[in-house]
């Protein structure tokens, strides 16, 4: 960081996950739930209903399982979801490349779902509702969204603007370091979050081994897989059937 007075500079947030780390436990899933005031699935709820902003995907290769998180890529060129919304409730803030969802401005419409190769939006269907007595647990730092609108993942929002606000009190400028939940949570420490501004953080995003889900659509995506598996690499150039699977 840099104290007050120097140039401020801009973030480029992103993710790097590595595969032969992650065993599939689901807490990432768990701790972007809670962070993030996504109400539990209702008894109707189904894999297409339910409200998931991060999904863990088994891929079978023939040999050993491989386990894929996959959340909003945060696309960074041509993003999809942010050129179809009418309501103009979709985001890139150059600050920090997160793709923010307004759901305010949002009229349920679902263009940005259509359009979204990831398929990593999902439409509340219902009110959200919580068991008696979860509700005290809420984040007050992320408010919940109604019925009729889009989510989504936005690298934890509200942690960004806690470690903002801290930064500006401390007399700080420029780009903030926090953590957002699902690598907080991860217990093989299988996620790894930084800014691809950082020379070190960006050299590990090149690394052999590492690629970007349907990189050749062009759309920039900011979280990058790694795995020695050749095989696993392979298996993900089919990205959609995985999904599907």
């Amino acid at each position: 960081m840099r104290k007050a007075g120097a140039e401020t500079k801009t973030a480029c947030y992103a993710m790097l996950i590595d595969l032969d780390r992650c065993n599939g436990c689901g807490a990432c899933m768990v701790a972007c739930a809670v962070e993030n005031n996504v109400p539990p699935p209702q008894a109707r709820s189904t894999p297409r209903t339910g409200l998931n902003w991060l999904r863990v995907f088994r891929l079978q290769t023939g040999g050993r399982d491989a386990f894929i998180p996959v959340m909003c890529m945060q696309c960074g060129e041509e993003t999809p979801c942010q050129s179809v919304c009418p309501q103009k409730a979709v985001e890139l803030d150059p600050a920090t490349g997160i793709v923010g969802q307004i759901p305010e401005r949002c009229l349920g419409c679902r263009y940005c779902m259509a359009a979204c190769p990831y398929q990593a939006r999902v439409f509340n269907w219902q009110d959200p509702h919580w068991p008696d007595g979860m509700e005290r647990a809420l984040n007050p730092r992320v408010s919940v969204r109604q019925r009729g609108t889009v989510e989504k993942c936005n690298f934890c929002h509200g942690r960004w603007q806690a470690a903002r606000e801290k930064a500006a009190q401390d007399g700080e400028e420029g780009p903030v370091r926090y953590t957002p939940a699902c690598v907080e949570a991860c217990p093989a420490q299988a996620i790894r979050f930084g800014d691809l501004n950082d020379e070190d953080f960006a050299a590990c995003c090149r690394q052999e081994g590492v690629f970007r889900l349907l990189e050749s659509l062009g759309t920039g995506p900011k979280v990058f897989y790694k795995t020695s598996r050749a095989e696993v690499r392979e298996a993900m150039r089919g990205f959609g059937e995985v999904k599907r699977g």
